[in-house]
């Protein structure tokens, strides 16, 4: 037994450390092991469907992983973008995940994650894909971010809309063609520009 936790145990490792549960039996480990290895405490279960070899570091953005493990066409969004992005003075309550309208919003018990539907070509835009450790975490770029802020200004607050345009703008140096290429697609161009040009 002691041998096939052990290469259960390499299995984790050459995925980075966390594994789900169907693809574990698909590569013939029974479940009864990760019972062993939970009760061993090597293991841990995370997410619905999901372990990871015990106290393994997820790269720098763990929760962002698990959200995004867990939700495979969400991409972050709004506040969490912005936190990404280093865009924002908030810190997120939840793990922000656009979705495209008609798609089903998986339950998610960690972390916690709040969804928004956007339209399938708001949804497609301006999506950057970094890597963290292994790990690939879907964000929209911080243009996008910003448009997409003032898209949902009232679930958000227009106060953190505003503020991270200015972050965005002055600190972090996006350029406000790019801002307002997105705004068109969010259609909220006629918002942001008058408030962009006092910026500039």
């Amino acid at each position: 037994m002691e041998q096939k936790t052990n290469r259960m145990l390499d299995y984790f490792k050459k995925h980075n450390g966390i594994a789900r549960f169907s693809s574990i039996i698909k590569a013939g480990f029974h479940p009864d092991m990760i019972k062993v290895l939970e009760k061993e405490g090597k293991i841990e279960k995370i997410a619905r469907g999901f372990y990871r070899i015990t106290h393994y570091t997820l790269g720098s953005y763990p929760d962002l992983v698990i959200a995004s493990l867990q939700a495979s066409r969400g991409i972050v969004c709004l506040v969490s973008a912005l936190d990404f992005h280093e865009a924002t003075n908030e810190i997120p309550k939840y793990i922000d995940i656009a979705i495209p309208t008609g798609t089903r919003a998986n339950r998610i018990k960690y972390p916690p994650v709040r969804f928004y539907h956007f339209s399938v070509k708001t949804w497609s835009a301006g999506v950057e894909v970094h890597k963290d450790e292994g790990y690939k975490i879907k964000v929209y770029n911080l243009a996008k971010t910003i448009a997409d802020c003032f898209k949902f200004r009232n679930r958000i607050g227009i106060n953190i809309a505003r503020d991270s345009l200015k972050i965005a703008v002055i600190e972090k140096g996006t350029n406000p063609q790019d801002i307002m290429k997105y705004a068109k697609i969010c259609r909220v161009d006629k918002i942001i520009k008058p408030i962009l040009e006092t910026i500039i």
